[in-house]
Formats: structure tokens, sequence, C-alpha cells
């Protein structure tokens, strides 16, 4: 797989995860597919189909929009033909309601898929890791 693959999908999901931090819904809107689907600890359990889940939560008071920050940790992509699978660790930093910093982790796998108009995000399962 060219080294050039590799770095176009994890712009391509720093981008989504950035929209995500900065409740931008356009952005976000953009790179997924209408028809995504989700496995993550807000569906409980259940998988959520299309972006009307994922909506509420951009324009929900509250959401912390703007007020933080991801790092993708150990990210490893794997292409399948026209599907491409990126799995990390996602920490996400942000100011809670005391004004202290915090840092929340979750397991996360991704997959693209491209199309006529280049990659889009169709699924991902988001969980978290384990309390030691």
């Amino acid at each position: 797989m060219p080294e050039s693959l590799t770095e176009e999908l994890l712009e391509l999901n720093t981008r989504l995860l950035e929209s995500i931090d900065q409740g931008d819904w356009n952005t976000y809107q953009e790179l997924c597919d209408p028809a995504l689907t989700a496995f993550e600890p807000e569906s409980q359990g259940q998988l959520v189909e299309g972006m009307n889940f994922h909506r509420f939560y951009f324009f929900s008071k509250g959401s912390g929009a703007g007020n933080r920050n991801t790092t993708m940790c150990g990210p490893r992509v794997r292409v399948l033909g026209e599907v491409a699978l990126i799995t990390y660790v996602r920490l996400t930093q942000f100011l809670g309601p005391d004004g202290l910093p915090y840092t929340a982790a979750t397991e996360e796998t991704r997959i693209w898929q491209r199309q006529d108009k280049g990659w889009k995000h169709i699924h991902f399962h988001r969980s978290s890791p384990p309390r030691s």
C-alpha cells in the first residue's frame, strides 16, 4: 500500500475528529456517507443508522464543541480494495464543569469507503477501554 494513501486516510480521519471537536456539522456531513452506521456508548448497544442520531449531539447545548482536543494514539490503517479500516485509541482532552482539564480515552474503529467523490466514512465502532 502506498504511504501516501495511508497519509490521506489519516488526514481524512483527523479532519473528521476535528469536526466533532469543533461542532462543525457541515464538515462532518461532507466526510460521512448519509447511511453511516455506528455502535457507540451513546447508542446503548444499538446499531445506529443514518445521520440524525449524530446531528442531535452537534446541535445540543453543552456539547462542549470548540472546547476539546483529540489525539489519535497508535493508528493503524488497513486497505482492503475500496474499503479502509483505521483503528486507534482516541484521547480527548476537555475542560470539565469545574474548569479543570480532563482526558477521556475511547477505542475506535472507523471504516472508510472509496466512492465516486472520494473517501466517505461509512461505519464506526467506539467503546471505552476497560478500567484497570
